[in-house]
C-alpha cells in the first residue's frame, strides 16, 4: 500500500495503545538476561532503547549504542515461532469416571498477539511455517487460530548482524509481505522518527489514528537509504541458487565428517531456528489413573530418539543427523514445501556452542565437490 506516515516515538506510544485497546497481547523486543528477547511489553520504554547485539558464531553480547535507537540490533535467540507454534501444546485430556473415559480435545486459543519488530526474514520464516501447518490436507487449528488473530508490526532492518545472510536467501532486510504496518527508524540530525507504511487493511485503520504527518520525499529516502545500508553489511554471504542439487550429489562428502567431530549434536540450532517444526508427542497421567492428557512437545531431529524404531536410531551417528538437518534445511526442504528452510537469519551460527557456520560448511562442499560417480 502507498498508506506511508512519520511517527515520533509518542506516536509509537500510540500505535501500543491502540492496539491495547483493540484487545491485542502485545510481545516485542525487551532486554532480559543478558539478551534480546521477545516478551510482553507495554509500551516504548520496555523496548531495548540504546542497545545492540554482537554476533558471531558462537558468541553473543549485548553492548551500548551511541544513539537512543528502539530498534538497533538485529535478532536475538527467540523467533515468533515460540508464539504460533509454541514449545509445549497439550492436544487433548481425559477423565476417567468408572468404566467410561471422556476425551476432551484441546481448543484453540483465543488470544491474539500484537507482534512488535518483527524483520524481513523473520517474516520469510512465517511465511514458510504457514505452508508447513497450513498448505496440507491437515491443518493445525492451533497453529492456525494463533496465526489468524495475529497483527504483525515489522521493522525494516537498519543492523545487520555478525551472523546474518538475509540478502543470501532474497529474504531480507526489507520487509514485502506479510504485515500489517512496516516501520523503518531513522536517527538523523538529532531527530528520531519512523516512516510506516500499511501493509493491510487492519493495518490502515489503525495508522489512520496514529498522531503523525505524512511522510515526504526525503523521509521516504532517508527510509530507503537505512535498507541500502544494511543489505550493504551483512555478515556472512551463502549462494543458495544450487542448493539442492549441490547438497544432494554430495551426501558422502568428507566434510561430513569433519563437521560431526565439532558437532555436540545438543540441537541448540533447531530450538533457534525459526522454521523448524518438528515435534514428538508426550502422554501423561496422574498417579490415580484418572486423569490424563497428551501434549505436543518441540524436539529435534540431532537427538537419538526422534528416529528411533526397536532395531534403534535411524541416524545414529552425529554425521548422519547434522547431514539430515542440513540437507533437509537447504535443499528437501524444497522438494516438501516448494521454498527454502533457511530465511537467512544466522541464529543457528550465533548459538552455536562451538561455533558452527552453515555457510562455510556449504563453501568447503562447494569450493571442492565430489566428483561423478562418488570420488572426490
Amino acid at each position: 500500500m502507498d498508506n506511508q506516515s512519520v511517527l515520533t516515538a509518542a506516536g509509537l506510544q500510540a500505535l501500543f495503545d491502540s492496539l491495547r485497546r483493540r484487545g491485542y497481547r502485545i510481545v516485542g523486543p525487551k532486554v532480559r538476561d543478558g539478551a534480546i528477547v521477545y516478551d510482553d511489553i507495554e509500551g516504548v520504554p520496555d523496548l531495548p532503547q540504546g542497545w545492540t547485539d554482537e554476533q558471531a558464531p558462537g558468541r553473543y553480547r549485548l553492548a551500548r549504542r551511541d544513539d537512543e535507537a528502539l530498534f538497533g540490533y538485529a535478532i536475538g535467540p527467540h523467533s515468533w515461532k515460540a508464539f504460533l507454534h509454541p514449545s509445549v501444546q497439550r492436544l487433548w485430556k481425559s477423565r476417567r469416571e468408572g468404566e467410561e473415559v471422556a476425551i476432551t480435545p484441546e481448543p484453540p486459543s483465543a488470544e491474539r498477539f500484537a507482534f512488535i519488530g518483527v524483520r524481513a526474514c523473520e517474516l520469510k520464516a512465517i511465511a514458510v511455517q504457514d505452508q508447513v501447518f497450513l498448505g496440507g490436507a491437515h491443518v493445525d487449528a492451533h497453529y492456525r487460530a494463533r496465526r489468524e488473530g495475529a497483527f504483525v508490526v515489522a521493522v525494516n532492518c537498519a543492523e545487520a548482524g555478525g551472523t546474518c545472510f538475509c540478502v543470501s536467501m532474497k529474504s531480507g532486510p526489507r520487509v514485502d509481505a506479510g504485515y500489517d504496518l512496516a516501520l523503518t527508524e531513522i536517527m538523523d540530525g538529532g531527530e528520531h522518527r519512523f516512516v510506516v507504511e500499511a501493509g493491510s487493511a487492519g493495518g490502515g485503520e489503525v495508522l489512520a489514528e496514529l498522531p503523525g504527518r505524512a511522510a515526504t520525499e526525503g523521509d521516504l529516502a532517508a527510509a530507503e537509504a537505512v535498507v541500502e545500508r544494511t543489505a550493504a553489511s551483512m555478515g556472512r554471504q551463502m549462494r543458495s541458487d544450487d542448493l539442492h542439487e549441490l547438497l544432494l550429489a554430495n551426501l558422502e562428502h568428507p566434510r561430513w565428517d569433519e563437521v560431526a567431530d565439532r558437532c555436540l549434536t545438543c540441537g541448540n540450532c533447531t530450538m533457534v531456528c525459526p522454521t523448524c517444526f518438528c515435534t514428538s508427542v508426550e502422554d501423561s497421567s496422574d498417579l490415580a489413573g484418572v486423569e490424563s492428557s497428551r501434549s505436543r512437545r518441540w524436539d529435534s531431529c540431532f537427538t537419538m530418539d526422534f528416529t528411533h524404531v526397536p532395531s534403534g536410531s535411524v541416524r545414529a551417528s552425529a554425521r548422519s543427523r547434522y547431514r539430515q538437518w542440513m540437507t533437509h534445511k537447504l535443499a528437501t526442504w524444497i522438494d516438501q514445501f516448494g521454498t527454502s528452510g533457511c530465511v537467512g537469519c544466522g541464529r543457528c551460527l550465533t548459538w552455536c556452542p562451538v561455533g558452527i557456520d552453515i555457510t562455510e560448511e556449504v563453501r568447503a562442499i562447494r569450493d571442492n565437490p565430489m566428483e561423478r560417480g562418488g570420488g572426490t
